[in-house]
């Protein structure tokens, strides 16, 4: 009986680290998954998407879906999601390469709420933030609420200075997000998850990395996304 014991309890210690990796990589494939949806959604949102013209111009893009906001006095933001950058000679795109989002705010505020979150990287200054090991939104990183509809962007041309664009939907609403202090940084866990081994942003982003299989479905959307006629 003890030796039967003692078999179990090493069988489970084995298989248990596995089942967890196996768990957590299932959970990063489903946020590639969302991403993709919340690309494609915002993309074709009527008159109040994302323009096509900025899409097709953007460097990089970087999807968070169900980014979380939360507040009482204090309240907080957090994300995981997923930027992929145009590789040079505009032969496509990187693959993904994950991403935290988490920043603050103070006011006076009760709830709590989740968005999906687009960022667009508009040029090589902005892209150069993401392969950096930190940096924050409205600091390093200018960064302005981008414009929504077909025809917004002729009419925002003091926007075209941001680095980087964000856009957010909130129970079927979209619109241009303001993210002022939000800091993102690379998703370490995450992209071991995925690659099998530690591997840095820059590594991903700018290296001929091949796109995990999981990923296939949001590569697939932003290529399809960013080449589509104005």
């Amino acid at each position: 009986m003890r030796t039967t014991l003692l078999t179990i309890l090493a069988i489970g210690a084995v298989i248990s680290p596995v089942a967890f990796a196996a768990d957590r990589e299932s959970k990063a494939a489903e946020r590639l998954d969302e991403s993709a949806d919340v690309i494609s959604d915002m993309m074709h949102a009527s008159d109040k998407g994302i323009p096509q013209d900025l899409m097709n111009k953007a460097e990089c893009v970087i999807v968070v879906p169900n980014m979380k906001r939360a507040g009482f006095i204090f309240g907080a933001k957090y994300g995981r999601g997923f930027s992929m950058c145009r590789r040079p000679g505009g032969t496509g795109w990187s693959a993904p390469a994950a991403m935290r989002i988490e920043g603050g705010s103070f006011g006076l505020q009760i709830g709590g709420s989740e968005s999906d979150l687009v960022l667009l990287v508009m040029n090589e200054h902005g892209m150069k933030h993401l392969l950096e090991n930190k940096f924050t939104l409205g600091g390093e990183a200018t960064a302005a609420a981008g414009p929504v509809g077909r025809d917004a962007t002729a009419q925002t041309d003091a926007m075209m200075h941001a680095e980087m664009l964000s856009y957010s939907r909130a129970r079927g609403i979209f619109g241009g997000l303001t993210l002022e202090g939000a800091t993102l940084r690379p998703d370490n866990d995450a992209n071991r998850e995925l690659y099998g081994h530690e591997m840095s942003n820059k590594e991903i982003l700018t290296g001929d990395v091949k796109t995990p299989e999981a990923a296939e479905k949001l590569k697939h959307a932003i290529n399809r996304e960013s080449n589509r006629k104005s």
